[in-house]
């Protein structure tokens, strides 16, 4: 449904880190870098394309970005990654049934409490 997102930091530096992991776990690439913002995948993968961007004033509000993983051993990785680079555990690796039977996923909160996820849905 999505086409691409911005998620709102307040120091670039500090969250490039945590995300150039969390994507990588995920296969998903770095594909431009500048002083105030990062891109994330080809715009015309039909995938979806993210862009964090450096903005003073972020507020943490409980807001969360979901990211499709490839599989139940991405969904681990991303949280591993995102622990080792300065995350925040918000929900750790397993099935969250009360979604549905095959929902396997994992929370974290980047540097600046934003809530991110990845999801698989495969049995």
């Amino acid at each position: 449904m999505l086409d691409h997102v911005s998620i709102t930091v307040s120091e670039l530096a500090r969250s490039a880190p945590f995300y150039d992991a969390v994507m990588a776990a995920l296969g998903v690439p770095c594909v431009w870098r500048e002083a105030d913002a990062i891109g994330y995948g080809a715009r015309d993968s039909g995938a979806g394309y993210l862009t964090i961007r450096q903005c003073p004033g972020v507020v943490a509000d409980r807001r969360h970005w979901a990211f499709r993983a490839p599989g139940r051993a991405a969904v681990d990785a991303f949280h591993a990654a995102g622990l080792a680079m300065g995350g925040t555990d918000d929900g750790g690796p397993g099935l969250r049934p009360h979604y549905h039977a095959h929902y396997y996923a994992a929370f974290l909160l980047d540097p600046d409490g934003n809530r991110v996820e990845a999801v698989c849905h495969a049995p």
